[in-house]
């Protein structure tokens, strides 16, 4: 039985990891990598398995780091089901259509300006057909049931807290008279995150998978969200600036506008405009609202009890059309942008970073993850000049970054989570998808409590289970 590490590995992007047993291959995510254009396109380009040798994929959530290459692998080859939970499977669809969507765009407006320079030509790394061509593949399954998808594998989805339909996946493996509990955490969620409920922690594992993106930190606790936001926004209606969000279409946006419907409803935060620029979040927020089943009590109470949509208040616009959103240019009263993406790779947030990035009187918060060479990544380590859309720009606008939005467990909750698989039982700990310095900062962490096989893989590495 042999586990190859096949993206997330030191780097908290393309996750992908093939579990090859002597009855089958399966492959947890298929993650998108995301940095330079030229790396990420040949990275998401190249397999280094032939992807019609494998019988099934097992998706732990919807984020693009996650599921983003799925229309690649089909194209090149898997024909075999795609195994996520209901609202996963809706969000993932939403997701690489848009995906595609931007591609196809973003090469559009990116080859206008290589004509320009006498460059060549680039290509979209899969259309919106390719993506339609793998709908039929998702099958959705529902928390805590377990299912044998091939002979001698039982598995499990057990609900993470990430985002909505996010889950922490157990493999039950019997192989020559051996039974091996596999566990991948997919993005392990925090304790009382906006909308979701607490993770479901895997248990009695004997091999572990788990991702490291905050395991050298240690978040603020969840309430101090709401008093970081509303000190920001009081603060820029204050003094009369603009204030761009970029920020995931998909669990991120459905947090902001939580907090700041909750403020708003509060009157803790003044009256000026917000909107949310993307039809990606305003989609997502759909599927959202098609299972709020799954929302946590606080929730619940705070809105659902008195027919609330959380996700809708007075000073709240969704804007569709990019006739709209170009207008946005134009206003010049205090008011909120959010838009995708959050690390500033594709979509509309592209657009007005570039018309605002120079300008002394716009805000940007950051208020998630960036992965390294990702454009989000080099405004907030302090670039000085940025290229947007092949083009350099001064940054001028003042930038602020709030981590205490994370979704991502941070190192407690990560060391915690062990804590259901004593040392007896759980022999095996790989970390990854986090950067060298947060996954290694773990491996000491965990001998110490008695775990003595911590690994963190490198890409293409490969280990006997």
């Amino acid at each position: 039985m042999k586990l190859h590490f096949l993206g997330g590995a030191k780097t908290v992007t393309g996750s992908m990891y093939l579990l090859e047993t002597s009855g089958y291959k399966i492959l947890m995510e298929c993650g998108m990598f995301q940095g330079s254009r030229a790396e990420a396109y040949q990275r998401n380009q190249n397999f280094s398995f032939d992807p019609a040798t494998v019988d099934a994929l097992f998706l732990s959530h919807a984020h693009l780091d996650h599921c983003g290459n799925i229309p690649n692998l089909v194209k090149q080859g898997f024909s075999g089901p795609i195994f996520a939970t209901e609202p996963t499977v809706d969000l993932a669809k939403l997701i690489l259509k848009d995906s595609a969507y931007l591609q196809e765009m973003d090469v559009k407006w990116v080859n206008k300006i290589r004509v320009k320079s006498g460059n060549p030509l680039v290509k979209p790394l899969y259309t919106t057909e390719d993506v339609l061509a793998c709908y039929h593949q998702f099958t959705p399954v529902h928390y805590d049931e377990t299912f044998e998808p091939l002979e001698g594998l039982r598995v499990t989805f057990s609900d993470a807290g990430h985002i909505l339909g996010s889950a922490g996946i157990l493999f039950e493996i019997k192989e020559n008279g051996r039974h091996l509990r596999l566990g991948f955490t997919g993005d392990l969620g925090r304790p009382e995150t906006a909308l979701l409920r607490d993770p479901n922690p895997l248990r009695d594992l004997n091999v572990l998978i788990t991702e490291t993106t905050y395991g050298n930190r240690h978040h603020q606790t969840q309430d101090v969200i709401a008093e970081e936001l509303c000190e920001v926004i009081n603060q820029a209606a204050h003094d009369g600036v603009k204030v761009l969000i970029p920020s995931f279409a998909l669990g991120r946006t459905q947090q902001i506008v939580y907090y700041l419907h909750h403020l708003y409803d509060q009157d803790r935060i003044p009256d000026i405009p917000i909107f949310v620029d993307s039809p990606l979040a305003r989609h997502t927020t759909g599927v959202y609202r098609d299972f709020m089943e799954y929302f946590d009590r606080k929730t619940h109470r705070l809105f659902l009890q008195d027919n609330k949509d959380p996700f809708t208040f007075e000073r709240l616009t969704y804007v569709d059309s990019a006739e709209e959103s170009k207008a946005l240019n134009n206003l010049v009263i205090p008011h909120i942008i959010i838009s995708a993406s959050g690390m500033c790779e594709g979509g509309r947030i592209l657009h007005h970073l570039r018309n605002n990035i120079e300008n002394p009187n716009c805000w940007v918060v950051f208020v998630g993850y960036a992965a390294q060479n990702t454009l989000a990544r080099k405004i907030m380590d302090g670039h000085e000049t940025v290229k947007i859309f092949g083009e350099e720009f001064k940054v001028r606008a003042k930038i602020k970054i709030m981590h205490s939005f994370s979704a991502h467990g941070d190192r407690s909750d990560i060391l915690n989570y062990v804590n259901y698989s004593p040392p007896s039982h759980l022999k095996k700990i790989f970390l990854v998808h986090g950067e060298p310095e947060s996954a290694e900062s773990l491996v000491d962490a965990f001998r110490s409590k008695g775990y003595e096989q911590v690994t963190v893989p490198d890409l293409g590495e490969v280990f006997e289970l």
